[in-house]
């Protein structure tokens, strides 16, 4: 009887929890991927399944051959052309965002961007650019092995002795960590969006590179207009203040992902109340 009754209860109890199981997957890779290019991969794949379901219901045979055949290389090549994106939603998706699973973290405090900043404002009045990486869940290796290893302690001196123009590592990115400066003259990939501003040079592309192919954050001091840029999720915010740059960067070590607008939105309703 009790066997019974628990092969009732089992089966009962096993499609709900497969259902709540492909539920939530879907719905962590759906928050891997927002705000992201990648969203456009949804797009596309919601688009084909309503074309197949419309001409299943309508019973139109050449567009059901057409699709059957050509499914399966529409899939890798979607796959080749989003495989930055999709790489990095996959392992923000594994990784969660707690603690517990997240392969990398960002420890830098307050203090430490303060000096930061400082050293990017000092570098915006000398007209000198820099390029500053934070990795956060995924590693970058591959990015600090392209550098100098420092494992240094974070200071504004050493970050303006770093991009000096006359040392050999003020053309690479610096990657901090954990609030330590690891490399220095890094090497970071450069974007392939074709909608970039002409007026960005190399370093915006960089920087824009870097976020495309991974969840880091990068810091850019534009050398000729001495803007403080940031980029992260395959996005660039250009010309941003201290201030907010500061209280984006400590939300984004946190794991909350937050724009300019959204900052703007809450300093303005702070000041309401």
């Amino acid at each position: 009887m009790w066997s019974d009754t628990l092969r009732n209860f089992f089966s009962f109890i096993r499609p709900v929890l497969e259902i709540g199981v492909l539920a939530w997957v879907f719905y962590r890779f759906y928050e891997a991927i927002a705000q992201t290019k990648a969203q456009q991969i949804v797009k596309v794949f919601i688009t084909l399944f309503a074309a197949y379901a419309l001409s299943y219901i309508l019973k139109l045979e050449v567009l059901l051959w057409f699709f059957k055949n050509i499914s399966i290389p529409a899939t890798i090549f979607i796959c080749i052309v989003y495989q930055p994106e999709l790489r990095r939603s996959f392992t923000q998706l594994w990784s969660g965002r707690s603690r517990l699973f997240r392969i990398g973290t960002q420890t830098t405090n307050g203090d430490q961007i303060d000096s930061i900043l400082n050293a990017c404002n000092v570098l915006v009045n000398k007209r000198r650019g820099a390029l500053i990486v934070f990795p956060r869940r995924l590693g970058v290796k591959n990015i600090i092995d392209s550098g100098t290893r420092l494992n240094a302690d974070l200071s504004t001196s050493l970050i303006l002795t770093v991009f000096d123009h006359d040392t050999p590592l003020h053309d690479g990115a610096m990657v901090v960590q954990n609030g330590r400066i690891i490399a220095a003259g890094c090497y970071l990939p450069l974007s392939e969006q074709t909608d970039i501003k002409k007026s960005f040079g190399t370093r915006h592309r960089a920087a824009l590179g870097m976020a495309e192919e991974s969840d880091a954050v990068v810091l850019v001091v534009s050398e000729e207009t001495g803007a403080i840029s940031m980029t992260y999720n395959a996005n660039l915010y250009y010309d941003l203040d201290p201030l907010t740059i500061k209280r984006m960067l400590l939300a984004l070590f946190s794991y909350h992902d937050i724009t300019p607008e959204e900052l703007q939105q809450e300093a303005s309703s702070d000041e309401a109340e």
